[in-house]
C-alpha cells in the first residue's frame, strides 16, 4: 500500500484511505490493482522478456482497459528497471530530473517499488511510496519526477494518451531539495 511523506515537516500519511484522501486533495488519482493477481514466476523477477512483457499486459488487461476506456489511454507498455538495466545511472539520472509533460504521468505498480517526488502548490513537494498493486497517476503540467527505491528493481505498466509517449519538460525549480 502506497505511503506519504510530507517533505517539509516530514509528516507520513499511512493506510489506503488516508493516502487515497491525501492524494484527492491533490487531484492524483490513486487506486489499487491485486497484486496477487500476477504470476508468483514473475513477482520478483527484473529481467523481463517480451513475452513475459505480454504476460503481465494479459494478466492485467481488464484493469489496463478500464483505465484506458476512463482517462483516454490509447497505448501501454512494460518497464522494469534493477541494478542489471543498462545504464542504470544514466537512465535514473533522467528520471530523477523535476519534469513536467502535458498528459498524466501513470505508473502500475506490480512488482518491486518506485517512488514519486510530487509538487504540491500548498505543501512543497512529497514523497509517494509505492508498491505491487499501487496505481497513480499524476496531473499534466504538475511538477514531479519518478525513481527507485533503495532495494533498485521495479516493474510497471506505464500508460500514454499520445502515441508516442511522454515527452519531459524539465524544470529548475528552486523550491526543490533532494533528499
Amino acid at each position: 500500500m502506497a505511503q506519504i511523506r510530507i517533505r517539509n515537516t516530514n509528516e507520513r500519511i499511512e493506510g489506503e484511505d488516508e493516502v487515497k484522501a491525501f492524494l484527492d486533495s491533490q487531484e492524483v488519482v490513486y487506486e489499487h490493482w491485486d497484486a496477487n493477481k500476477l504470476p508468483v514466476a514473475l513477482r520478483e523477477k527484473f529481467i523481463l522478456s517480451d513475452e513475459e512483457k505480454a504476460e503481465i499486459i494479459s494478466t492485467y488487461e481488464a484493469e489496463i482497459k478500464d483505465l484506458a476506456a476512463r482517462r483516454g489511454y490509447e497505448i501501454w507498455d512494460v518497464i522494469s528497471l534493477s541494478d542489471v538495466t543498462p545504464n542504470i545511472e544514466e537512465l535514473l539520472k533522467k528520471f530523477e530530473q523535476v519534469h513536467t509533460h502535458t498528459e498524466d504521468e501513470i505508473r502500475a505498480i506490480v512488482s518491486g517499488k518506485g517512488i514519486f517526488i510530487i509538487k504540491s502548490e500548498e505543501l512543497g513537494y512529497f514523497d509517494v511510496e509505492l508498491e505491487p498493486g499501487d496505481v497513480i497517476s499524476v496531473p499534466e503540467n504538475t511538477n514531479h519526477f519518478f525513481t527507485l527505491m533503495d532495494n533498485r528493481e521495479i516493474v510497471a505498466v506505464r500508460l500514454f494518451i499520445e502515441k508516442d509517449g511522454w515527452v519531459a519538460y524539465n524544470i529548475d525549480d528552486p523550491d526543490f531539495i533532494k533528499g
